[in-house]
């Protein structure tokens, strides 16, 4: 038998098989994540560890638990985890990959027609008491049939955004065959699917967004970080680009008063992009698949890369 910490309730079916396989659960109660220094605690005595994207799994915490034996992060990314530090200690690491793409890629396309069709400023516009009458030149959008999509990282959810957009009749281009630069020169609307790394982060800074077209519109349902955000804040104060759309911010949730949320022509969502039922509770299984595998003593189905 292994204990198990879970670092947040989960109300999946997948953790029933667990404890069917004789394996003790210890889950965190709390709404929010724990503490760094609580979730050390926690720790200490684990075997098998099932976080979240808001876990730190870092040096520290790897040396308070010794006995660490499996990490399965629930999520596609795992950015929030020191795999270096774990291969150096053996401790394989899962993620949930491919279960998530299609409501990821919905949400990513609802944005984004949110986003050119000005949605969230029209709909406020009736509690507010300013709709008075159809007016012609009121909340004009961006058309979004025909236009170019430039697609930032063509992996699985990169190609089911491409997906979605063929069937608006729009024109894709991608970082498969296209440079980033003229990419972001061409295309109406840029959506980023992109992992954070050392590479990516800040992907998106002051001259990339310069060179966007003003009437373009920034997606991103990747990680916070790919994007500058002081900079993505400029660029729509100044009308450099017409709009931009985020499931994903830097830090999470955005402190009040952060300089991003007073500024125009924005849509920001809370890391939605794999919140559906359906999806959350396969995401469980993949997670419980990894646990249930390394526990064993065999290779994780979905280790991570």
């Amino acid at each position: 038998m292994a204990r198990v910490l879970i670092t947040r309730r989960l109300p999946f079916p997948a953790l029933e098989r667990l404890q069917a396989a004789g394996h003790e659960l210890e889950v965190w109660p709390g709404e929010l994540p724990p503490p760094p220094d609580e979730l050390r605690a926690l720790a200490a005595n684990a075997d098998a560890v099932l976080c979240l994207l808001t876990d730190r799994i870092d040096e520290a915490l790897l040396d308070a638990a010794p006995g660490l034996r499996a990490i399965a992060v629930l999520a596609v990314g795992t950015d929030n985890v020191d795999l270096d530090a774990c291969r150096r200690r053996g401790i394989p690491v899962g993620n949930t990959p491919g279960v998530l793409t299609e409501a990821t890629a919905d949400l990513a396309f609802a944005l984004l027609l949110a986003a050119a069709r000005r949605l969230p400023e029209a709909a406020a516009a009736i509690p507010n008491e300013e709709w008075r009458t159809w007016e012609p030149a009121r909340w004009l959008g961006a058309e979004v049939h025909g236009a170019t999509l430039g697609i930032v990282g063509f992996g699985r959810i990169g190609q089911a955004v491409a997906r979605r957009a063929t069937g608006f009749g729009m024109r894709i281009v991608s970082t498969k065959d296209t440079e980033l630069p003229e990419l972001l020169a061409t295309a109406d609307f840029v959506s980023l699917h992109v992992p954070l790394t050392p590479d990516t982060r800040h992907l998106i800074d002051t001259g990339a967004l310069a060179r966007m077209k003003p009437t373009a519109i920034l997606v991103n349902t990747s990680r916070g970080p790919v994007v500058d955000q002081d900079a993505l804040a400029q660029a729509l104060h100044d009308n450099e680009i017409a709009g931009a759309a985020l499931d994903v911010t830097d830090p999470e949730p955005l402190p009040a008063g952060d300089p991003l949320l007073s500024a125009p022509n924005l849509l920001v969502v809370p890391h939605i992009g794999s919140a559906t039922t359906a999806t959350r509770s396969r995401m469980a299984d993949l997670a419980v698949d990894n646990l249930l595998a390394a526990l064993a003593g065999e290779p994780m189905p979905h280790a991570a890369a």
